[in-house]
């Protein structure tokens, strides 16, 4: 167990490196960034529906659905991480902590289209609230060990990712100041974003409601952009690793990789019994907002015999 050996810090930090398809296979990697492209359409789609004034039930079920997937796989996967620092490399550590991005983006983008069907149930607010601490404290402690990585100059190297705490290492490369302040915007910016996920999670107000839904939405789409950008450059999957692997075992289809794809299929399961009638699901929560002006006139504008102010 990964827990229980120490990490060999003395080898060669050039030497290839074995792949681990558990973490970085092109299956798991694909779903990861399936499912915040679906999250995001389906968010949209809801949003936009509700400054329509329609129903979506069966539409936010799915992305309910794929969000609790998502947020699961993303804790899931950084425990992995840290459970196998003694034997992970940067390489794969820095994988897992750009899907952890793309699971906050994705629970983060369905928090702002589904926030009033959560206040419904104060069980399932505070639970999703717990879910999000977690999965941000576990980013918080694996972009630290990133952060000291690139530091140290050993993001491209081979020694495990515990090595970064007893290495002292060659100092940051010349060209490394961008990753390193921008590792530090990440983490920083993960912590702003909990922050005001959290009071929106909980606030009453529904002033600029609507402004705040859109401007998530954009913010959290170039957040999924960009970590499905570094995912895809920097995997051996679909890109070009930035260390030598001894196998190709990352491109390879396994159980595992064919499994975390069919996942994908699952929150369909529940859509088609809603559509079928077998599961009955209450419609979201009306704005609670006063309408300036609802369509509807005054039966009789100029007045009533009951009017004290009447001519």
């Amino acid at each position: 167990m990964a827990l229980l050996e120490s990490a060999n810090c003395d080898r060669n930090a050039t030497a290839p490196t074995a792949s681990d398809a558990g973490v970085a296979g092109a299956g798991i990697l694909l779903s990861f960034m399936i499912t915040a492209l679906l999250a995001i359409i389906l968010s949209s789609s809801v949003i936009i529906a509700e400054m329509r004034g329609r129903d979506s039930v069966i539409r936010r079920k799915l992305l309910n659905g794929y969000s609790d997937s998502q947020i699961m796989q993303g804790i899931g996967i950084q425990s992995v991480g840290l459970a196998k620092m003694n034997s992970l490399v940067p390489y794969h550590f820095f994988l897992i902590w750009m899907l952890s991005l793309l699971s906050m983006a994705t629970h983060n983008t369905t928090l702002l289209a589904l926030k009033q069907d959560y206040r419904r149930d104060w069980v399932i607010r505070w639970l999703r609230q717990f879910l999000m601490f977690v999965n941000l404290a576990l980013s918080c402690v694996s972009g630290v060990f990133v952060l000291e990585g690139v530091s140290k100059g050993l993001d491209d190297k081979t020694l495990p990712i515990s090595c970064v705490w007893e290495v002292e290492g060659k100092g940051a490369a010349s060209n490394a100041g961008l990753s390193y302040v921008g590792t530090i915007v990440v983490i920083a910016g993960n912590c702003i974003i909990f922050g005001l996920a959290t009071w929106y999670l909980h606030s009453k107000q529904q002033r600029f409601y609507k402004i705040i839904q859109v401007v998530g939405l954009v913010l959290m789409t170039a957040i999924a952009v960009g970590a499905a950008i570094r995912i895809i450059l920097l995997s051996q999957a679909f890109g070009h690793p930035s260390i030598e692997l001894k196998d190709n075992g990352e491109t390879v289809w396994s159980f595992g990789q064919l499994l975390s794809m069919l996942l994908l299929i699952l929150p369909l399961v529940n859509v088609v019994e809603i559509y079928r009638g077998e599961i009955q699901v209450p419609g979201p929560i009306r704005d609670e907002r006063t309408k300036v002006y609802d369509g509807e006139l005054q039966d009789n504008p100029q007045g009533s015999r009951t009017n004290l102010f009447q001519k």
